[in-house]
Protein backbone atom coordinates (compact mmCIF):
# COMPACT_ATOMS: atom_id res chain seq x y z
CA UNK A 1 0.00 0.00 0.00
CA UNK A 2 1.25 3.50 -0.81
CA UNK A 3 0.48 6.98 0.40
CA UNK A 4 -0.33 9.76 -2.05
CA UNK A 5 -0.07 13.36 -0.90
CA UNK A 6 -2.63 15.83 -2.24
CA UNK A 7 -3.56 19.35 -1.26
CA UNK A 8 -6.72 19.98 0.75
CA UNK A 9 -8.33 21.48 -2.37
CA UNK A 10 -7.65 18.37 -4.41
CA UNK A 11 -8.88 16.11 -1.63
CA UNK A 12 -12.11 18.12 -1.44
CA UNK A 13 -12.66 17.81 -5.21
CA UNK A 14 -11.99 14.08 -5.01
CA UNK A 15 -14.42 13.77 -2.10
CA UNK A 16 -17.07 15.48 -4.26
CA UNK A 17 -16.47 12.95 -7.04
CA UNK A 18 -16.46 9.92 -4.75
CA UNK A 19 -19.60 7.83 -4.62
CA UNK A 20 -21.09 6.94 -1.23
CA UNK A 21 -20.14 3.27 -1.54
CA UNK A 22 -16.65 4.00 -2.88
CA UNK A 23 -13.29 4.23 -1.16
CA UNK A 24 -10.75 6.77 -2.38
CA UNK A 25 -8.84 3.84 -3.91
CA UNK A 26 -12.00 2.79 -5.81
CA UNK A 27 -12.50 6.37 -6.98
CA UNK A 28 -8.94 6.69 -8.28
CA UNK A 29 -9.23 3.30 -9.97
CA UNK A 30 -12.45 4.38 -11.68
CA UNK A 31 -11.02 7.73 -12.78
CA UNK A 32 -7.80 6.21 -14.09
CA UNK A 33 -9.34 3.61 -16.38
CA UNK A 34 -8.30 3.85 -19.97
CA UNK A 35 -10.52 4.03 -23.00
CA UNK A 36 -9.60 0.41 -23.79
CA UNK A 37 -10.82 -0.68 -20.34
CA UNK A 38 -14.19 0.96 -21.00
CA UNK A 39 -14.39 -0.59 -24.47
CA UNK A 40 -13.72 -4.05 -23.00
CA UNK A 41 -16.50 -3.59 -20.47
CA UNK A 42 -18.89 -2.37 -23.17
CA UNK A 43 -18.06 -5.34 -25.39
CA UNK A 44 -18.96 -7.72 -22.58
CA UNK A 45 -22.48 -6.30 -22.26
CA UNK A 46 -25.38 -7.80 -24.20
CA UNK A 47 -26.37 -5.93 -27.35
CA UNK A 48 -29.09 -3.28 -27.09
CA UNK A 49 -32.14 -3.83 -29.27
CA UNK A 50 -34.10 -1.26 -31.26
CA UNK A 51 -36.85 -1.12 -28.63
CA UNK A 52 -34.37 -0.26 -25.87
CA UNK A 53 -32.77 2.42 -28.03
CA UNK A 54 -36.21 3.90 -28.75
CA UNK A 55 -37.04 3.88 -25.02
CA UNK A 56 -33.79 5.70 -24.26
CA UNK A 57 -34.49 8.25 -27.01
CA UNK A 58 -37.98 8.85 -25.63
CA UNK A 59 -36.66 9.24 -22.08
CA UNK A 60 -34.06 11.73 -23.31
CA UNK A 61 -36.72 13.70 -25.18
CA UNK A 62 -38.97 13.80 -22.10
CA UNK A 63 -36.08 14.98 -19.96
CA UNK A 64 -35.14 17.68 -22.47
CA UNK A 65 -38.78 18.83 -22.64
CA UNK A 66 -39.00 18.95 -18.86
CA UNK A 67 -35.80 20.99 -18.64
CA UNK A 68 -37.05 23.41 -21.29
CA UNK A 69 -40.30 23.93 -19.36
CA UNK A 70 -38.35 24.80 -16.23
CA UNK A 71 -36.38 27.58 -17.94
Amino acid sequence: MSTIRVTDDVKERLRDLKRDDESFNDLLDRLSRTEKDVEAIAESLPPIGDEEIEEMDNARDRLNDSLEERR
